[in-house]
Formats: C-alpha cells, sequence, structure tokens
C-alpha cells in the first residue's frame, strides 16, 4: 500500500488548468458515463475508463494540440481525439468524482498504427499519454485510449480495467503475436506538462505536426481497411 496525505488527495483531485472539470462540457460527459456519483470509486474508476475508451473516438489525424484542445472540456465536447487528449479527459472526470488521478507519459514501440501513420510519426516508436489513479490505497496505471471498434479493425484486443491491475498497454495482439512495448518512462504529471509535450513531439514526431494540430487528410479508421 502506498497511503497518500490528505494534502495530497485535495491536490490530485483539484480541477487545474486542462483538467477543467467544472466546465458543463466534463460535467455532462460524467453524467452520461456513470449511474451513480456515490458508488465506490473502483466503480466509478471502471465505469469512467470505459466511457473514455469507447465514447470518445481515437484519431490522430487533424487533431488539435493547442492548449485549448488538450483541456478535458474541449475533448468532453468533442468526443476524438489520441492518447494525449483522452488521458487528460480520464484524468479530469476521475477527480471530478474524488478520484486523485495524474498524467503519465512514456515513449512505446509498435503502437497501433498504420504504414501511412508510421511514415509521418518516424518509426515505430511513438510518444504516449496514459494515467495513474489512485484507487484502494495504491496507485494503478490505466490506458482508456484505444476503443473496442479501432482494436477490431486492427486485429488487436482492447485494453481492459477492473480497477485493481494496471491496464497499461496491448502486449500481444489477436493472432498472440508482440504489440506493444514501453521503451522510456517520462514518470507522472499532476497537470498537462504542455510544454514538455510538445517539445517531445516536435524533436521525435516532427513529419506528424502541423503547426499546433497534427497532420490533416486521413483516418486511422479507414487505414486499417484501405
Amino acid at each position: 500500500m502506498n497511503a497518500i496525505t490528505s494534502a495530497e488527495r485535495t491536490r490530485l483531485t483539484a480541477p487545474t488548468e486542462f483538467l477543467d472539470y467544472e466546465t458543463d462540457a466534463v460535467q455532462a460527459f460524467i453524467d452520461h458515463a456513470v449511474a451513480d456519483r456515490a458508488a465506490d470509486e473502483r466503480r466509478l474508476a471502471v465505469e469512467l475508463y470505459y466511457a473514455v475508451r469507447d465514447d470518445v473516438f481515437y484519431e490522430v489525424y487533424g487533431a488539435d494540440l493547442s492548449p485549448e484542445g488538450l483541456r478535458a472540456s474541449h475533448v468532453a465536447a468533442g468526443r476524438k481525439g489520441f492518447c494525449l487528449h483522452k488521458s487528460v479527459l480520464y484524468a479530469a472526470v476521475c477527480r471530478a468524482v474524488g478520484i486523485p488521478a495524474r498524467l503519465h507519459y512514456g515513449d512505446v514501440r509498435n503502437h497501433l498504427a498504420s504504414d501511412r501513420l508510421r511514415s509521418h510519426i518516424g518509426g515505430d516508436v511513438f510518444f504516449h499519454g496514459l494515467n495513474t489513479v489512485y484507487l484502494n490505497g495504491t496507485w494503478v496505471k490505466a490506458t482508456p485510449v484505444f476503443n473496442k471498434i479501432l482494436c477490431r479493425l486492427y486485429g488487436m484486443k482492447p485494453l481492459e480495467f477492473d480497477g485493481t491491475a494496471d491496464s497499461v498497454h496491448h502486449p500481444f495482439d489477436e493472432e498472440g503475436n508482440k504489440n506493444m512495448e514501453f521503451v522510456a518512462d517520462h514518470g507522472d504529471f499532476d497537470d498537462v506538462p504542455y510544454t514538455f509535450i510538445m517539445s517531445q513531439m516536435r524533436r521525435k514526431h516532427p513529419r506528424f505536426l502541423d503547426g499546433d494540430g497534427t497532420v490533416r487528410g486521413g483516418s486511422l479508421a479507414a487505414e486499417a481497411t484501405g
């Protein structure tokens, strides 16, 4: 067990510039996602996980990476984005119901991607966002990123989460082949480290960027079937 102090709990359940859960858009998302806000924290964390995973479509093309675009309220309203967006929304909705939550970043190899996307990324190592949430006295990793439909298109098993064990990456595809692994861990952050994220993206994936967003003119779902 790794107990946190009351001061830490207060800090890690507070709204921030990016985790703006007091907004109407985020509150409406929570109302749609959970049956009872008074339920126990593990149940709430699981319900919110599946809402973010499957009700926010995973799309990398034309994604808004401006400060506004990476706010939880923007993601909740638009219901679209990739790991950087979806992890922000999950942290915000967890905090809104009293669950301490943080952003977590790393580099992964063999991420869900088409050949075209890999050419934009510049290889098979991707900068990746996920979460850590504090449940039952311990920190658990959660990755509410790849929605069920997209996983099916790419022959991957969707990541499940029960609120007790880490849900981190897709180690194998549906055929049993090794599919994804972490190659670097950048740790936890209380709020979106915007300058750090953009410096990582510009340094590692310059061809993927178009100003304060990502390249347009593609669809990850279409590229899975094209």
